[in-house]
């Protein structure tokens, strides 16, 4: 499955909201450096959907707010 999603970083705190069907705005506390805005927001993903971190991966944004994601179901 895959999921569009718009990440800020540097918020006060860490919030994912689902904004339609398949896209969703995600806030992480963390910095933009050092890949770990990726890395706090695959952990939020991972926990929506109920899935392990590593079943969530970045297919396009790597380097940009705008992201397209990977969710791979059991």
């Amino acid at each position: 499955m895959y999921i569009r999603v718009f990440v800020t970083s540097g918020a006060k705190r860490d919030v994912i909201t689902k904004e339609g069907p398949d896209s969703y705005t995600v806030s992480v506390r963390v910095p933009a450096e050092r890949n770990l805005a990726n890395e706090r927001m695959r952990e939020l993903v991972a926990e929506e959907f109920k899935v392990p971190i590593g079943k969530v991966r970045i297919i396009n944004g790597h380097h940009r707010p705008g992201k397209i994601l990977s969710v791979e179901w059991e």
